[in-house]
């Protein structure tokens, strides 16, 4: 019989906004649960620079943290919200994925179909009515309520950048709206453009302002700003269209991740990449080495620990073990890298998930141990989702 295994949503670094959800507004540099949703089957999360959602198995969608701009879905009551609530505008539709941008957020449906809220000023939440102010310029107000984007695309994931937003369709092309960087000389920003010479694209992940997309052939693309080398492409020249990300010819990509100003890509034998900005050691590459790399370069201190999964935040980065243990590496103030030391390091150590055993199995003797399924960089705080493992009972 299948054991029963019990999960939750842990969170750690930075609570100044609310964005732990713990119901208080301070950090925490150890991990710890987000009580407000254990009673919901959380299947994924998502942290941004200054808030956070986790997606149920039945697609109700909670979000919390800062609230300014409407960016929890709901009209801002308070700055802050420090315990999760539910997205009623979307409680119809079965939410499967989510992205938070730098004041916006998007979601699809499991029909194929976007929403957007949140800050609006560069056309980020997508095609709206045009309303005009007293000069005739076009007047874009934040929407605090979530409404359709993109509505003529079938939509397979979203993501969102700092004034952008860029989705991958289910036919495999990518399309982006808001405003890019470089800005170029886009007039209709609010309506979605398609990024020309892509197909077949596969993932697609987004930075603060660069973006990244990974085809079915293994090959990945990379656009936009390019300041500290966050394209890969051996310089730091901003690319408008796509150009193809140096150094990884021969290594079979599985997963793409973009942070504020980097980037890693993992290849399938559990090797992470990384290249972008290399301040404070958000790359990994130990405490000698934080300078920027204009093209990706292999990860050595994670070598041989069969990586699944790399989240990029603002500063920070964590890998997730297929055993289902985390590795943080970066800023470590705000208590950010969650080993209760707020020392700034480039060493990947192990975030230990020291919680009491689920209340199913308390008290029953049955010896287990917490391992992480999913991991979310934000801005100064991390998410995650873990599970209950029972340890192998001795014959």
């Amino acid at each position: 019989m299948a054991s029963s295994f019990s999960s939750s949503v842990i969170a750690w670094g930075s609570g100044e906004d609310g964005q732990l959800g713990i119901g208080n507004n301070e950090e925490r540099e150890w991990v710890c649960v987000v009580q407000a949703i254990e009673s919901q089957n959380v299947r994924s999360v998502v942290a941004g620079s200054r808030n956070s959602l986790a997606i149920c198995d039945d697609g109700k969608l909670f979000t919390w943290g800062w609230n300014q701009r409407g960016t929890l879905g709901h009209p801002p009551e308070t700055k802050t919200e420090n315990i999760p609530s539910q997205v009623k505008a979307l409680a119809n539709v079965k939410i499967v994925q989510a992205a938070i941008g730098g004041w916006h957020c998007l979601a699809v449906d499991d029909e194929g179909r976007a929403y957007a809220w949140g800050g609006n000023e560069y056309g980020q939440c997508g095609e709206e009515p045009e309303r005009k102010d007293d000069t005739g310029r076009p007047l874009r107000r934040d929407i605090v309520i979530p409404q359709r984007c993109a509505p003529k695309l079938v939509v397979r994931q979203v993501a969102a950048g700092g004034t952008h937003s860029v989705v991958l369709t289910r036919e495999g092309y990518v399309w982006t709206w808001g405003q890019p960087w470089p800005p170029g000389d886009i007039k209709q920003i609010s309506v979605p453009v398609r990024v020309q010479g892509l197909e077949n694209v596969r993932l697609i992940a987004v930075g603060a302002f660069h973006n990244l997309a990974l085809q079915e052939d293994g090959t990945l693309w990379a656009w936009g700003n390019n300041e500290y080398g966050q394209l890969g492409t051996g310089d730091t020249q901003p690319r408008s269209q796509p150009i193809p990300v140096q150094g990884l010819s021969g290594l079979t990509l599985v997963d793409i991740a973009a942070g504020g100003w980097h980037s890693t890509a993992l290849t399938d034998d559990g090797e992470v990449y990384g290249w972008g900005r290399g301040e404070h050691g958000r790359l990994g590459f130990g405490d000698n080495d934080k300078s920027s790399k204009m093209v990706p370069q292999r990860v050595q201190l994670l070598a041989g620990e069969d990586i699944v999964q790399v989240s990029c935040g603002g500063t920070h980065s964590v890998a997730l073990t297929r055993d289902g243990r985390m590795y943080s590496f970066g800023r470590g103030d705000h208590g950010r890298l969650g080993y209760g030391r707020k020392v700034t390091t480039g060493q990947p150590m192990e975030v230990p998930i020291n919680l009491p055993a689920p209340k199913s199995v308390s008290g029953s003797g049955a010896e287990g141990h917490w391992i992480s399924k999913l991991v979310a960089c934000g801005g100064r705080h991390t998410l995650a989702l873990v599970e209950w493992k029972a340890d192998e009972s001795k014959p």
